[in-house]
């Protein structure tokens, strides 16, 4: 078993292996240490022992790529220089002759579009505007200020709709701020942009950073990857959907080994069959479901994860003083505003309330459920390389069906170029449409396919997906149980 997550221990390695011949080792040896207590990963040809590193700096998200070649992803999430921590993991070089799942053409791939990363950082595309985020805090700041004074300084019930529905759109455009400055697309310093991300993410939201970091951060990693059982943790937590929501057939039926007669049960055969029409109302509530692991998160009161549950109790918060002071004075603010300032009944606040949360939840996984639901899924054995793995999982947003670029660019904050974003996240949403260019030409010149919709189009196309997979199961589930 590995021993990667004692540093000293990765001291002595690296000097032993400095003052010796270097070890060598096999893909197939790599493979063997997949799990956070044996996790071995490969970065340019090199092998580093990463066990039980639960001190990573970005979580548990390392174990993602334990027994895997992590070089591009880590790329994808590094500032230059990182590579300098990595020293004290490291155990010995890759023989590159024992990888025989790439052919020659695999590998030039994999040189084509490291080269055109590297072009765009002479480029400058990963430099961010001040001016531009200094624009979109103060209209983000314009638009809770006017939804505050709509209930401070007038009476109508029209005016408290409107109120609640431009709250609702505020909260989705923290999102989209909280994203960028969490991904460090705004400043060299993280520590910055994780400061800045509390303000938009535990105080304007009431969502917890480190909750988000450590979800979100799992997905970019392994986006649209099947867990490999019912209770592991090892896939995309956007998609660990069940028992509301199933994205393949495999998922559809996972829950199966939770049972002792391996059936499904009443509850989950009624919701897979009717997935088609219950995502919608399931979207309406995910902001509570959000508030609620966040408020779990901040005060220690659980984990929304195994995965999660693991990093709190190896690392704790981060900055657990301001997560819980932000969360705090979120829903100081937010029970005034719901309340009118002491004006309104407890129903009529209520129903303000949940008219900005629904209407937020909606809004929020409209955007993010089109970049990726509907597309390809992967098991974690079967998955392809960084590049076609986070484009062939994406769907990019296009103006359409009346509703012009312009306003699918503002709605979306940045996700309309969902590919791009996942290829490289760190790049600055300002810079993302010239970024567009590049990507769509080089994916032309190797034969990579990526998809775009516009908002009525990627809609339709995940309902579909959703019904398809009920239509499946449903057939499978005649088949293998005829006497149901």
């Amino acid at each position: 078993m590995g021993k990667g997550g004692d540093a000293k221990i990765g001291r002595k390695v690296s000097a032993s292996a400095s003052s010796k011949e270097v070890q060598k080792y096999t893909w197939a040896e790599v493979k063997k240490h997949i799990t956070p207590e044996d996790a071995w990963v490969v970065y340019q040809n090199k092998v580093y022992d990463v066990s039980n590193w639960h001190e990573h700096p970005g979580g548990a998200v390392v174990f993602a790529h334990a027994g895997d070649d992590m070089t591009d992803i880590f790329a994808a999430f590094h500032a230059q220089g990182s590579q300098a921590m990595m020293k004290k993991f490291y155990i010995g070089d890759l023989i590159p002759e024992s990888v025989t799942h790439k052919d020659q053409r695999q590998l030039d791939f994999e040189k084509g579009y490291r080269d055109l990363r590297a072009k765009l950082v002479m480029m400058g595309m990963f430099k961010s505007s001040k001016l531009y985020y200094a624009y979109k805090c103060s209209f983000n700041m314009a638009m809770w200020a006017r939804a505050v004074a709509m209930v401070y300084f007038s009476d109508s019930l029209a005016m408290h709709v409107g109120s609640a529905l431009l709250l609702g759109l505020f909260w989705q455009q923290c999102g989209w701020l909280a994203h960028d400055f969490l991904h460090h697309q705004v400043f060299k310093q993280r520590k910055y942009g994780d400061l800045v991300g509390i303000f938009w993410g535990d105080l304007m939201q009431g969502y917890s950073m480190q909750w988000w970091k450590n979800k979100h951060n799992g997905h970019h990693a392994v986006p649209n990857l099947h867990n490999s059982s019912a209770v592991s943790q090892d896939g995309d937590p956007d998609i660990d959907t069940m028992p509301l929501l199933a994205w393949s057939l495999k998922q559809a039926q996972s829950f199966r080994e939770l049972r002792a007669d391996g059936k499904d049960s009443p509850f989950v055969k009624f919701m897979i069959r009717w997935q088609a029409f219950t995502y919608f109302p399931i979207l309406l509530l995910a902001r509570l479901s959000w508030l609620n692991e966040s408020f779990k998160t901040a005060y220690g009161l659980g984990a929304s994860s195994e995965n999660a549950k693991l990093e709190m109790q190896r690392k704790g918060l981060q900055y657990p003083l301001l997560e819980r002071a932000g969360v705090a004075m979120h829903w100081a603010w937010v029970v005034a505003l719901s309340s009118g300032f002491g004006r309104f009944s407890v129903a009529y606040s209520l129903a303000y309330f949940l008219t900005a949360t629904c209407s937020c939840g909606l809004f929020l996984a409209l955007v993010f459920g089109l970049g990726h639901n509907g597309m390809a899924t992967y098991d974690a054995t079967t998955r392809p390389d960084f590049w076609k793995l986070q484009v062939t999982t994406t769907r990019n947003i296009t103006g359409g069906h009346g509703f012009p670029q312009f306003f699918v660019d503002w709605l979306c904050g940045g996700l309309q170029y969902q590919v791009d974003h996942h290829l490289f996240p760190m790049m600055p949403r300002h810079n993302l449409a010239k970024c567009h260019k590049l990507v769509e030409s080089f994916c032309k010149e190797w034969g990579v396919k990526y998809h775009e919709a516009d908002l009525v189009e990627g809609t339709v196309e995940v309902l579909q997906h959703l019904q398809k997979v009920s239509d499946d199961f449903i057939v499978d589930m005649v088949k293998e149980f005829p006497a149901m």
